[in-house]
């Protein structure tokens, strides 16, 4: 770790020793996943977007949750089913093309045909275009087609430039000047941005997974803005003069997925005694040092879909209950059943610094009452939970309702066509459940759907919900001026960030 730390403040060093103008204003953002690609119909990791390089039709208003318009202008639909979508006149992506609806049409049909989740995700069926003007027609009524516009895969890019692994081109306010995959990308201001060009010259948006290696950098001076320090350097961050933490509520959840395709997994007892070992309170105290929530449901209590659930009790001896109606007994220290004793492989992934630490208190847990649990580290969790099924468990990070409605995480995790639906669940009464919802428009119904749904998985216990935690940021608050923590962590480098 510190020799990686050492090669990343030298280059930093090194890059900033380059410079010869004094007054170019530049920011340096580190974030905690890396990304081998920019291609953003497919990358998982939306560095695209969150770096201000691409922009999508709609956004999401972080104030009141509602979606708002952002490359279209105005949208309209009298039966959700066939859409208007009108869009925003002269904005011209970065290689001088004008951004009109035959663009936007190339780009998501592009996007179409290179994710197969996105297609389940929007159900297009046909898209013309006429000037600035884009007609959608869904494959069936899909009165929320227009929120999962939101998404970052669905980001416009002009489709004539075919670099989109290494050099997308966006209309967004920076463009890009180099990407080393892996590493980050530099980018520098787009003067003919549509929506005012930023005041910064240049911004650097760098990778680093080690969160302890974050928090060093902005201590030293090498990064302006840190997303998600290490939760134990926050103190000593405090400390420091000049330097700003924020810690903001989002739509995240920390999860315990469950291979329902594993045997023992199975037994419905098996799946609630495993959530009956997550030691929560302390999860939320200890290793997060209280920047979380305990998680009761994937949702947070204050959205008006999350259901009211009952208090259930937790601990070794509610497990080992569980497990005891699903034919193991406790016999010489092993919790066994015909002679073998129960054992998970347990899927965690660096990037995220508090997930191996809850992993190994679970497996602490877990051993009290004779169960084995081997942890496995992975790299890229999405990749490798969807092409291998050799897991019973994984502790997984996923945003819930990060376009301020249900409907997304309930058809991505537990729909069958779902992209994240690594359980494996195929349940025929929640999909029905997920079916209707993605056909009702008014308000209090799709709520009323989404608490069932909820509900369905809680008592299924299909997936175990471990804590809500907080987005924690710190930057150098003598040098950077209008960052702003949104709950949806999709906008970050935007045209209003700037330096003093």
């Amino acid at each position: 770790m510190l020799l990686s730390l050492i090669i990343f403040l030298s280059a930093c060093s090194a890059s900033s020793s380059e410079e010869t103008d004094d007054e170019t204003k530049e920011i340096h953002f580190l974030y905690n996943f890396s990304t081998s690609s920019l291609d953003p119909h497919v990358d998982s990791s939306y560095v695209p977007i969150r770096a201000g390089l691409t922009e999508t039709l709609m956004r999401l208003d972080e104030e009141d949750l509602s979606v708002e318009p952002w490359l279209a202008e105005d949208w309209s639909s009298e039966d959700g089913q066939n859409w208007t979508i009108e869009l925003k006149e002269n904005i011209t992506f970065h290689n001088g093309n004008v951004m009109d609806a035959e663009a936007v049409k190339a780009s998501l049909e592009r996007m179409l045909k290179e994710s197969v989740a996105m297609q389940n995700a929007l159900h297009i069926q046909s898209i013309e275009a006429d000037g600035l003007s884009l007609k959608v027609k869904t494959d069936q009524p899909f009165p929320e087609f227009i929120s999962e516009l939101v998404n970052p895969n669905t980001s416009i890019i002009d489709v004539t430039e075919t670099d989109f692994v290494t050099n997308p081109v966006g209309t967004g306010p920076f463009k890009l000047t180099s990407f080393t995959p892996g590493s980050g990308l530099e980018l520098e201001r787009f003067d003919a941005y549509w929506n005012g060009p930023s005041n910064l010259d240049k911004v650097k948006f760098s990778f680093n997974e080690d969160a302890n290696a974050r928090s060093l950098a902005l201590e030293a001076g090498e990064a302006d803005i840190v997303f998600r320090p290490e939760v134990e350097s926050i103190d000593s961050l405090e400390e420091r003069d000049g330097i700003t933490v924020e810690a903001t509520d989002t739509f995240r959840v920390h999860q315990m997925t469950m291979n329902m395709e594993k045997e023992s997994i199975q037994d419905v007892n098996v799946r609630k005694a495993v959530d009956a070992l997550i030691n929560r309170e302390e999860i939320v105290d200890s290793i997060l040092q209280g920047f979380g929530k305990v998680a009761e449901g994937p949702f947070l209590p204050s959205l008006s879909f999350a259901p009211e659930y009952e208090e259930r009790l937790t601990g070794s001896e509610v497990a080992t209950d569980y497990l005891e109606k699903a034919g193991y007994v406790l016999e010489d220290g092993l919790m066994q059943k015909d002679g073998e004793q129960l054992s998970f492989t347990l899927l965690t992934y660096s990037a995220r610094a508090d997930l191996p630490l809850i992993a190994q208190v679970f497996q602490s847990d877990a051993g009290q009452i004779g169960i084995e649990v081997e942890i496995q580290q992975i790299d890229i969790p999405e990749e490798y939970m969807a092409s291998n099924r050799d897991w019973d468990l994984a502790t997984y990070s996923n945003l819930t309702a990060p376009r301020g409605d249900a409907g997304y995480y309930l058809n991505a995790t537990y729909h069958p066509t779902g992209a994240l639906n690594f359980s494996g669940t195929e349940e025929p009464e929640l999909t029905a459940i997920i079916d209707e919802l993605n056909q009702t428009v008014d308000a209090d119904a799709r709520a009323e759907l989404a608490e069932r749904a909820a509900m369905y998985v809680d008592e299924e216990m299909i997936n175990s919900f471990i804590l809500h935690p907080a987005t924690l940021v710190a930057y150098d608050g003598d040098k950077v001026e209008n960052w702003v923590t949104t709950r949806s962590e999709y906008y970050m480098i935007t045209n209003k960030l700037d330096v003093k």
